[in-house]
């Protein structure tokens, strides 16, 4: 089983793919994962911590300040820049547009960190990203939440919902951590390849079952999907491409987890929150999203070696 997992490990980005594959041509399984998507996430939740442990995705008190300020920019400045931009034109109530203003005041996406290490660099990074935007969530989320009020119920209900949501998140967090703790031997090189494995295999689990609303749209009203995944792939490949360029420009450390972080964001934390009316054209671009979100190990691969050749630090 160990060698299985690793090999999985090794080749999770193209796992990632085929999660896609099976997500769009099979919507009827797609149908049943999807009510699992949740507890999946906590457990690949719990499998990265593990794997990464909380000296390392917490790191020094440097790190730290760094992290806080890059969630402040991406995670509270950007949607409110956008949702304030939205409004002063008129286009707030459509529903693309409340989808990407959502996407951006989520924190970062549960399989963050394994995207890292699926390309080989350290995912301690991404887990710092993950727990701290996570943790900030409920705050940074606020003034966007007070503004679109995408419930109908005012803003303080969202945020209530949000932080039980939190809750269950830094429990199974803190559960991994612990067991790293208990467990040495999970730092060892192998089992840690094993644990990659298995991230890589609860990845593409998700993916398919988040893929669920894009094969009905797809037999019913294609040119519709096709102007939401259009967007999704802009949003997403520019978000991190430009994020890894500004990095690079002014020579900003660890510039891999913070492009990873800036276009692969946790949307589908909102679906628990909002009515269903709000959710099923968001669930659409939910679906739509995870394209780019799990292509991004693919894109980050082709730009970071580029950076390589011109003698840039990822």
């Amino acid at each position: 089983m160990g060698p299985a997992l690793s090999w999985l490990g090794k080749h999770g980005r193209y796992c990632l793919i085929a999660g896609l594959l099976v997500g769009l041509l099979a919507p009827e399984l797609a149908a049943v994962i999807r009510p699992w998507v949740g507890s999946l996430i906590a457990v690949l939740l719990f499998v990265t911590a593990v794997r990464v442990g909380a000296r390392r995705a917490f790191g020094g008190l440097d790190g730290l300040r760094t992290t806080l300020l890059r969630i402040a920019v991406l995670q509270a400045a950007l949607p409110l820049f956008f949702v304030v931009f939205a409004k002063g034109v008129g286009l707030v109530d459509f529903p693309l547009i409340l989808a990407v203003s959502l996407m951006l005041a989520a924190p970062s996406l549960t399989g963050a960190p394994n995207f890292a290490a699926m390309m080989g660099h350290d995912p301690a990074p991404g887990m710092r990203l993950l727990v701290l935007s996570t943790i900030l969530f409920p705050l940074t989320a606020f003034p966007v939440l007070f503004l679109l009020d995408p419930a109908g119920e005012g803003p303080l209900g969202a945020l209530s919902l949000s932080f039980g949501l939190l809750t269950v998140i830094l429990v199974v967090v803190g559960i991994g951590f612990a067991v790293r703790r208990a467990v040495p031997g999970f730092g060892e090189e192998p089992k840690q390849k094993a644990l990659d494995g298995v991230a890589a295999l609860v990845l593409a689990i998700v993916v398919v079952g988040l893929m669920s609303a894009i094969g009905p749209l797809l037999r019913s009203d294609p040119l519709e999907l096709l102007v939401w995944i259009i967007t999704a792939l802009a949003v997403n490949f520019s978000l991190v491409s430009l994020t890894l360029l500004v990095s690079y420009r002014f020579g900003l450390k660890r510039p891999l987890s913070t492009s990873i972080y800036a276009g692969n964001r946790n949307i589908a934390l909102f679906l628990i929150v909002l009515p269903e009316e709000v959710v099923a054209p968001l669930m659409i671009f939910v679906g739509c999203y995870q394209i780019p979100m799990y292509l991004t190990p693919l894109l980050l691969s082709r730009l970071t070696a580029f950076a390589s050749r011109r003698g840039t630090t990822v």
